[in-house]
């Protein structure tokens, strides 16, 4: 769940500064021309317009989405649409990637073929490629930093990086390959050093930290000063280098991505929510360590959810996990259990936790239980003759 948030936080923009200008530039006002189902005003480059026809591409969808490309003086539909071919996608494709990132068509021939090159380091054919293209498009059509992009795919590739994993940063953590090569390089090193001054064995470091940029690359995006800022606040705190490293593992490096006063924040209303010690705490967040993560306006909702459903503060703080919990997903698992005549409110909390797989999976268990017949019918009876 963390990992979605964070992925949608962190995609950028894929209107560039001179696009924004030109779009600028060229929309008109309402006053100067009527939409009608087919065509619009004559200020739209016609050669595109009748391109984009060509590859049977709906140009409507492109007018109400990213009307300003229409209005481009140098497109290349053709160009594009020839390297996508080129690439094995069909008609029917590429009249798809242009529709939903018509930005492609301001995109020249050279750069689109570069950026091809760039992630064919990462695809083991061309299927594999149009694939993703078609999947991302916005990703694969937003060029710049090509040189640097290249570079950083080797950097990982040399790290041990598996190319599916990289291909996944490509689309959906594009920020960290435009990161100067030097940069990733530095936090790199800054990660190796913190796991080892931490207590982590040299055997262990690569494992981990490929586990650690597969669930967070953002990771790279941080200053290796505000990592060494966050560890040294964890440790003012009691945790040990021992703890510091299960946080930092358990949040999959979110961690380093909290400020010490934010860090802080939470923790101090935690500790007056469940009116416990600084080492009960410390336990708390040890078990759930989300609790450093979430912002005291997130906390205190969901702790007033749980509280609003009958479930007492000592039940949170026996199973602080549940907390990870929103408000609308723990009242629809509470609805699914009492239809069993389960009542969560009288026992732990274990059956609520969990991923929605896992939460499927006890409920199933407990339905079959619950209409599990007191004897087996068709065991044999054990009678003395």
């Amino acid at each position: 769940m963390l990992w979605k948030l964070l992925i949608r936080s962190q995609l950028c923009r894929l209107c560039s500064f001179r696009k924004m200008l030109s779009a600028s530039k060229y929309r008109p006002s309402l006053a100067s021309f009527t939409y009608t189902t087919d065509h619009q005003s004559n200020k739209e480059n016609k050669r595109t317009v009748e391109k984009l026809y060509k590859f049977s591409v709906d140009i409507r969808k492109i007018r109400r989405l990213k009307g300003w490309v229409l209005f481009e003086d140098e497109t290349y539909v053709e160009e594009v649409a020839d390297v996508l071919q080129q690439l094995g996608a069909d008609e029917a494709t590429v009249a798809s990637i242009l529709e939903r990132c018509p930005e492609a068509i301001v995109c020249s021939p050279t750069t689109v073929n570069t950026q091809r090159e760039v992630w064919q380091l990462v695809c083991k054919n061309e299927q594999e490629l149009v694939k993703l293209i078609e999947q991302f498009p916005e990703s694969f059509f937003t060029i710049k930093d090509q040189e640097t992009q290249k570079l950083n795919i080797q950097f990982f590739q040399e790290l041990g990086l598996k190319n599916v994993v990289i291909g996944r940063f490509l689309t959906t953590a594009s920020n960290i390959f435009h990161n100067p090569i030097e940069k990733n390089r530095q936090m790199i090193s800054i990660l190796q050093e913190s796991y080892l001054n931490l207590g982590g064995s040299e055997a262990n470091m690569k494992v981990w930290l490929l586990k650690l940029l597969s669930q967070n690359p953002f990771i790279l995006l941080n200053s290796s000063a505000a990592i060494k800022k966050t560890l040294e606040f964890l440790q003012e705190q009691g945790f040990t280098n021992f703890e510091i490293l299960q946080l930092l593992s358990k949040l999959k490096g979110f961690l380093f991505q909290l400020c010490p006063g934010n860090i802080q924040n939470s923790i101090s209303f935690s500790k007056n929510a469940f009116k416990c010690t600084d080492h009960d705490l410390k336990q708390l967040v040890l078990k759930c360590p989300a609790i450093l993560y979430y912002s005291v306006p997130v906390l205190e909702e969901r702790i007033q959810g749980l509280l609003k459903e009958g479930i007492s503060i000592a039940q949170i703080k026996e199973t602080p996990m549940v907390l990870e919990l929103t408000p609308q997903i723990v009242q629809y698992r509470i609805r699914k259990l009492n239809s069993l005549g389960y009542r969560i409110k009288d026992g732990h909390l274990a059956n609520l936790n969990g991923t929605k797989k896992e939460f499927e999976a006890n409920f199933g268990k407990i339905q079959a239980k619950k209409g599990r017949p007191l004897f087996n019918p068709v065991a044999p009876l054990n009678v003395e003759e």
